[in-house]
């Protein structure tokens, strides 16, 4: 098994970060603002990769929830 299993966590380098710079931007209303993170995800560096990841994470199916029938 040459995958980690815990990719996610190691991803993850600065829990929180991306979320305060939402908030400074005033793009934090009820989450980050879809279209702030859009942009974000265009810029390059740190920033950019948060953003990246952060649309990634927002499309996998929630921890615990049973999907309907």
């Amino acid at each position: 098994m040459a995958r980690k299993k815990r990719w996610i966590k190691a991803a993850i380098s600065r829990p929180g970060a991306l979320r305060r710079a939402a908030r400074r931007a005033g793009a934090l209303k009820n989450g980050i603002s879809k279209a702030w993170l859009g942009a974000q995800a265009k810029a390059p560096g740190r920033r950019g990769r948060q953003a990246r990841l952060a649309i990634t994470l927002g499309k996998m199916p929630k921890r615990g929830r049973r999907r309907r029938r």
